[in-house]
């Protein structure tokens, strides 16, 4: 009988062997997942708590072999059980769609409070209820007084069809010229919205502004959502996602500017950013089915397309995405289906983009398309990328990124000179003399040198975030990552023949082996906090991913681990009761330290005051004719195009090389220049007027050698106004100042201009059909050539 029962103990232990054996054997081959979380990881409050010391390793040990191990003793993917985590949360299915309902109705009341708070304060601040429609129509400053207006011209259109059509052959943006508007400005979220206006029943208790600026709001609740989804995702807790929602709504002045740019394209578009960061970071967690990789990757393409298509600037942020998958790729954190996957993601969006636009040259020429081109191409090439000793692969990871970076530059060269494209020239013109790599003197270059949105990061904005207690948890974060990253990055070029698929089928469970979703988002917010650094404008790409990063660094494990290790009482216990408790009280002191403040910020009111501006174009639109065509400054056309209609000479969308050479022509209006000589320019573009604006002619906004005038007369080769240097090249010019000249009424100026409307900001000279004789002989001697 014992004899039997020995027997039967030791057929059982070979049985059980067998089937542990069969079960690696299946996770070496990835053919399928043992046990699938079918709630992409959103089910369960506290899931990181299963795993071992570190939140950071990527087995996939969510099987029934694994809990078969935990009794057998036998541990797989490395997760044994002296792991210092508090061991897997087994929990009921009512009890994690209890969790799951909690966490998604959290992320709801706080994306509505986000989008309340940026409503309260628009209208607050403008009493934007009891304003007239010119005056609304004003406080759209700027170019986003161009975008609103192709949404009101679309409205006004006798038909939807029609309305298209004069956006597609537009020739009141530039006068003279007939342009695709669609083709050559991100303007399809002004068409969609002008359609859905049209087509809902809602015209008679919505006016069309408000169902503008209401939807422009809410997509300010979806980027919340996406950054808590983030967060819930990252660190498995949807504590995190209600911490990030927290900071994202408290550091608003340095996480938006919504409520005073409301027509900015990269309030449209941030949001679809955010949204494509969540469904990148779900994609890239180990346990997916093979129907939820595809939904991510249909999530990521539709994300990116939306994003792409509603910014100008798309190109340059997704050429940084693309850099961090690159350097994913190289330090061997991502397998190469999902590298293949995400570069083509981006170049599917871009090339629908293309199509949507009208053939748009520039999307074809950018860089990233370049760039991702040549990073598939050497990644095809080089074989033997990922093989040999440590310093082997070194080498070959400084050679494989030598030649990427000469064939992208190759391919973008002869793409941009396939398709004769200068329209992104300003940029790189920019970046240039930004980093002291080119001439300064370069007008478009310095027009974005001088304005602060261009400049460095200051100081004052991480002293906020400080005050809000993010930036501390956020930096400890970043440091601890960042050596685990460099850690497991060795170990990973260390390995002879590992690439990710193989490391992972082989299980091997190293606490080096880095979590890709964690990866990605750490390299995103290193790369996007270096570009808010190099320009401020930039930091509404960097501060709301950092509030998911410092939320993860709070409530995942790997913070936690570390420092109750190192104070040697890492218990099951204890940590979860930080991992929930300080992100308790640091929301709770949150709220009592920033919600009277916040509650006070929403009570003040203020009131919009723009007499002169208002008198402007009250004056324009009842005393002028509608084919009038008006020269000015860009910022003031794109006004008087929205509240008038008038034709305009040049407007703020400055993406066209011959649009920047038209606009520094019109300049010379505040240059020194004669009066021949501007009324030629002005004539040559079609103006019948000409604004000139007190404000930039006698500007003292900013320091002597970025004031308007001073750009145009260094580019002139002018010495400027005003004491201080001037370089040795630069000469005294040959006449006085345009727009303070033509003041004077002197006969050189009124034989070309007439003065018809002035009051204490704006001054308006109709130019004269044809030059009068007498303007070359006039006896003025300062103001002929």
């Amino acid at each position: 009988m014992l004899a039997e029962r020995n027997r039967e103990k030791r057929i059982g232990r070979c049985l059980l062997r067998s089937e542990l054996a069969f079960r690696e054997m299946e996770l070496r081959k990835r053919v399928k997942r043992s046990q699938p979380e079918h709630h992409l990881g959103l089910s369960q409050d506290a899931p990181a708590e299963g795993r071992c010391s570190s939140n950071m390793m990527s087995g996939t040990a969510r099987s029934n072999a694994i809990q078969e191990g935990r009794r057998g003793g036998v541990a797989l993917l490395g997760l044994s059980r002296t792991c210092s985590g508090s061991g897997i949360l087994h929990r009921r299915p009512w009890q994690q769609w209890v969790s799951m309902a909690a966490g998604l109705l959290l992320a709801g009341l706080l994306a509505l409070t986000q989008a309340w708070c940026v409503n309260a304060i628009h209208e607050n601040l403008l009493w934007f209820s009891q304003l007239t429609e010119v005056e609304r129509e004003i406080s759209f400053r700027t170019e986003c007084g161009l975008y609103y207006s192709y949404y009101k011209q679309m409205l006004q259109a006798p038909s939807i069809q029609e309305g298209l059509s004069e956006l597609i052959h537009d020739n009141l943006t530039e006068s003279k010229r007939t342009i695709n508007l669609l083709q050559r400005m991100n303007v399809y979220q002004e068409v969609v919205l002008s359609v859905l206006y049209r087509l809902l029943p809602i015209q008679s208790y919505l006016e069309p502004v408000y169902f503008y600026i209401y939807t422009v709001f809410s997509l300010q609740a979806v980027y919340v959502i996406a950054l808590y989804l983030t967060a819930w995702l990252l660190s498995g807790s949807w504590l995190a996602g209600t911490l990030t929602g927290v900071w994202y709504i408290l550091n608003r002045v340095d996480t938006t500017r919504v409520e005073f740019t409301i027509s900015l394209r990269e309030n449209w578009s941030l949001p679809f950013l955010a949204l494509q960061v969540s469904a990148i970071t779900c994609f890239l967690r180990p346990q997916l089915t093979a129907l939820q990789q595809k939904v991510m990757v249909w999530l990521m393409y539709v994300t990116t397309f939306c994003f792409c298509l509603t910014w100008q600037f798309n190109q340059f942020i997704l050429l940084v995405q693309a850099l961090v998958i690159y350097t994913l790729d190289c330090a061997d954190f991502l397998t190469t289906t999902q590298v293949t996957t995400l570069y083509l993601v981006e170049v599917s969006s871009l090339l629908s983009v293309w199509l949507f636009q009208f053939c748009n040259s520039m999307i074809l020429g950018s860089l990233v398309l370049s760039f991702i081109v040549a990073a598939l191409f050497v990644r095809h090439c080089q074989s033997g990328l990922k093989t040999g000793s440590l310093l082997v692969r070194l080498a070959k990871v400084l050679l494989h990124s030598a030649m990427v970076l000469v064939l992208t530059l190759t391919i973008n060269y002869l793409a941009k000179k396939a398709l004769q494209l200068r329209s992104d020239e300003h940029i790189f013109k920019f970046i240039k003399s930004k980093f002291a790599l080119g001439p300064t003197r370069d007008f478009d270059a310095s027009l974005y040198l001088c304005e602060e949105a261009f400049g460095l990061l200051p100081l004052d904005t991480l002293e906020r975030l400080a005050g809000t207690l993010l930036l501390y948890p956020y930096i400890l974060t970043l440091l601890l990552l960042s050596g685990m990253l460099a850690v497991a990055a060795l170990q990973n070029l260390r390995s002879k023949g590992g690439s990710p698929e193989e490391r992972k089928g082989a299980g091997e469970g190293r606490v080096g082996t880095f979590r890709a979703d964690v990866a990605y988002n750490l390299l995103h917010t290193l790369f996007y906090g270096l570009l808010a650094f190099s320009t401020m404008r930039m930091k509404y790409i960097w501060t709301g991913h950092m509030c998911a990063v410092a939320a993860y660094g709070v409530c995942g494990t790997e913070l936690w681990t570390l420092i109750l290790n190192v104070l040697r009482c890492n218990t099951k216990v204890l940590l979860r009761l930080v991992r929930y408790a300080v992100p308790l009280v640091m929301i709770g002191c949150l709220y009592y330290k920033f919600w009277p403040k916040l509650m006070e910020e929403l009570s003040e009111l203020r009131e919009f005051y723009d007499p002169d501006t208002v008198e402007l174009m009250t004056w324009i639109s009842t005393k002028t004719p509608k084919q009038a065509v008006f020269a000015g400054s860009m910022q003031l056309l794109a006004g008087i195009k929205l509240c008038t209609g008038r034709a305009l000479t040049n407007h703020p969308h400055y993406e066209d090389k011959d649009l920047r050479e038209r606009t520094r022509q019109v300049y010379q209006v505040y240059a020194r220049q004669s009066p021949e000589e501007v009324y030629d320019i002005l004539r040559a573009v079609g103006a019948d007027y000409v604004v000139l604006e007190n404000s930039i002619c006698y500007e003292r906004r900013h320091r002597r050698g970025c004031r308007l005038r001073d750009l145009l007369d260094l580019a002139n080769g002018h010495i400027m106004d005003g004491p201080g240097e001037n370089e040795p090249d630069l000469v005294p010019a040959a006449h006085p100042r345009f727009c303070e000249t033509i003041k004077t009424d002197t006969a050189a100026y009124t034989a070309l201009f007439t003065r018809t409307f002035q009051n204490k900001t704006f001054h308006v000279y109709r130019v004269k059909k044809k030059r009068k004789k007498s303007a070359k002989s006039s006896a003025e001697p300062s103001v002929t050539q």
